[in-house]
């Protein structure tokens, strides 16, 4: 059944999963924009390298102006500095790097968990079912702001600094708040696909729920997920910019995209060097776009019944 997924819908025989990705012209417009994020995340450290600038070293001599100002973009900073004489350029590939860094495993993490929980309770049923519905609500009863700003507080030690590192601690959070969705969706999927007739066939013929779950349920709510996943994951990498822009998400002096639009907030230097803002503004918004596009793209995909409403 997985590998009917991936072979297409019905009167598309002989073209591949991927093949109909390509050809969907949503989804490649978020494949180019997700490649050409994810590459100049890791190209990070190269442009460091070929520019000589460190992710928070500062040059203050040649990139401020004698009053202070950071200068724009030139030779040496090709978008210019910030205010306190670092490289815009290459603080914005590091900002793209940590975001990733933090969304795709707190998302990624969110998944696994909300599919164990809606595997078990939308197959089990009865009191199992609505204990798990029960701590689904109670997950998402938390306030996101209230509650991080709780959590990475009690992770400070004073002088000593963090007792861990504020990284994994936002992960953490992100996942804590994201794998509830992923639980309640794949439920609705299980009970809607444990009425098939196939799953009541192998029920009858005795195989265990083990084998069940894993060859005839698992195989039909991994696309949706998968969908969802693509999904929520810009929305993950908003979360960890938004803590970030309140300080507490990834800790100065490191970069991320929401302490650098912080900076600019703080210090309204924008007006004097605009790349200053424009530069993780739109590597944000790039970064978003191109994920919700392939989301869009996988759905038309792996909607079965999007070609007939074509």
């Amino acid at each position: 059944m997985a590998q009917h997924l991936l072979d297409g819908p019905p009167g598309v025989a002989g073209v591949s999963f991927w093949q109909r990705l390509w050809q969907e012209k949503t989804a490649r417009r978020g494949i180019v924009l997700v490649a050409c994020v994810v590459l100049a995340a890791l190209c990070a450290p190269l442009v460091a390298t070929l520019t000589g600038h460190a992710e928070t070293q500062q040059f203050r001599d040649t990139a401020l102006s004698d009053m202070g100002i950071p200068i724009g973009p030139s030779r040496a900073f090709l978008l210019g500095a910030d205010d306190n004489g670092r490289d815009v350029l290459v603080r914005t590939l590091y900002g793209t790097r940590i975001s990733l860094l933090v969304a795709l495993p707190a998302t990624s993490l969110a998944l696994v968990t909300g599919l164990l929980v809606g595997l078990l309770g939308g197959y089990r049923g009865g009191k199992t079912d609505a204990l798990c519905q029960q701590l689904i609500n109670l997950v998402l009863s938390f306030p996101f702001v209230v509650t991080a700003l709780s959590l990475l507080a009690l992770n400070l030690a004073g002088s000593e600094g963090p007792r861990v590192n504020p990284a994994w601690v936002v992960i953490f959070i992100i996942s804590f708040f994201s794998w509830g969705y992923f639980a309640r969706l794949t439920r609705s999927l299980v009970l809607d696909l444990r009425q098939q007739p196939y799953v009541s066939a192998a029920q009858l013929m005795g195989l265990s729920s083990r084998r069940i779950i894993w060859r005839d349920i698992l195989p039909g709510v991994l696309p949706a997920v998968g969908v969802y996943w693509a999904i929520q994951l810009p929305t993950n990498i908003i979360a960890e910019a938004t803590l970030s822009f309140l300080g507490v998400g990834i800790p100065a002096p490191a970069a991320s995209l929401g302490n650098m639009i912080a900076d600019v907030q703080r210090s309204a230097m924008y007006q004097a060097q605009p790349w200053f803002l424009i530069a993780p503004a739109l590597a944000l918004f790039l970064t978003v776009l191109g994920f919700n596009c392939l989301s869009s793209g996988l759905r038309n995909v792996l909607d079965p019944h999007m070609e007939t409403r074509r």
